[in-house]
């Protein structure tokens, strides 16, 4: 069975179809790891996308439920260049994508997709099975992507919680609200027993506040950050009120409530090699990200940039010590090699929370 990969400037490739027997359209974007595609696919920042990995072996450790980051995948679908059918693991990447509806190209040139990615930037995208990936075919599924929902729109709802949840702990009490927060986050704060309140997206501050925190923090999540406006206005709200901590779109909202703006990327930083220079120490650190979004500060009379993107000098860390607000651009949880901003963040994080206690 074959599929057809077609883009809404008139692109399309066929090549072989793996996973759920089903159209897909979104935004395609890549990523550049070597592992970690069970982690990716199952990120809720990727909802709304077509995933492309830029490494052309995947599948070949199989599945591991273990690194899934949300309850199934949460891309729309997964593009690749060679397709592992016999993994280490008991379970096959074709296995797992069928289990989630997700479907899946893959023997086609993804090195050809990634370069015009970087020259066009990120594109609306269609997946389409097709039995010979006929002209009829192709057509169609041009048709389609040129037609797929704009990224721009609200992502958030389709993948925050329904409703409320605790996680008890003896430490700081932290509200976290979940934007399409990964699971990686939950178990650093609960590594150090943080007392976590977990509450949707569109929780209003005096909610929050009646849940008598000492600090919150705004999780990752996918799309536009401007549609997240709850998130913004309850950073205006609170801040100075109680910290306030940010990772990637949460980075994002903490800007866009306090004099920032943000603007889309032409492809986005998705991968786990991202260098990160601290302007306060000159050291430069490797970080994951996985984000189409920057932040930009022209006046920077309530926030302090603290860390760049060493590659294009994206603005990667903001920080005001007066209201305790601080947040991150890329994933400090992902911890791709060393642990470093792992460590960094959620030790700094907590430890102010514990002193508000």
């Amino acid at each position: 069975m074959k599929a057809i990969l077609a883009f809404e400037n008139g692109v399309a490739v066929v090549g072989k179809r793996f996973g759920a027997k089903r159209a897909a359209t979104g935004e395609l974007v890549f990523a550049t790891p070597y592992t970690g595609y069970v982690e990716a696919l199952t990120d809720p920042s990727y909802n709304g996308q077509i995933l492309l990995f830029t490494y052309p072996l995947v599948g070949n450790y199989g599945v591991n439920y273990d690194d899934c980051q949300s309850a199934g995948i949460k891309a729309e679908a997964f593009v690749i260049r060679e397709l592992c059918e016999h993994p280490t693991n008991d379970q096959t990447l074709d296995a797992f994508l069928k289990a989630y509806e997700i479907p899946g190209i893959w023997d086609i040139d993804t090195r050809m997709i990634t370069i015009m990615i970087r020259d066009e930037g990120a594109m609306q995208a269609s997946l389409l099975p097709s039995a010979k990936g006929s002209r009829a075919d192709i057509r169609k599924a041009l048709d389609l992507a040129r037609r797929a929902p704009d990224i721009a729109t609200d992502l958030v709802s389709e993948v925050t919680c329904a409703n409320a949840y605790r996680i008890p702990g003896k430490g700081a009490r932290f509200v976290l609200m979940d934007f399409g927060v990964k699971q990686n986050t939950i178990k650093n704060l609960q590594r150090r027993d943080v007392d976590l309140i977990v509450v949707p997206a569109d929780t209003p501050g005096k909610r929050i506040v009646d849940y008598e925190p000492d600090a919150i923090l705004l999780s990752n999540g996918p799309g536009d950050p401007a549609q997240a406006k709850n998130g913004i206005r309850v950073v205006r709200e609170l801040a100075g009120q109680l910290p306030i901590f940010g990772i990637c779109l949460g980075h994002q909202l903490i800007a866009l409530a306090l004099d920032g703006e943000t603007y889309k990327l032409k492809f986005g930083h998705r991968g786990a090699n991202q260098p990160v220079l601290d302007l306060r120490t000159q050291r430069v650190y490797i970080t994951a990200q996985n984000h189409g979004y920057a932040v930009r500060y022209d006046q920077r009379d309530k926030m302090t940039v603290t860390q760049v993107n060493a590659n294009d000098n994206t603005v990667e860390g903001i920080e005001n010590e007066y209201l305790h607000i601080m947040s991150v651009q890329y994933h400090p949880e992902a911890s791709p090699g060393p642990h470093d901003l792992e460590k960094s963040f959620f030790d700094q994080i907590t430890d102010v929370a514990g002193r508000s206690m």
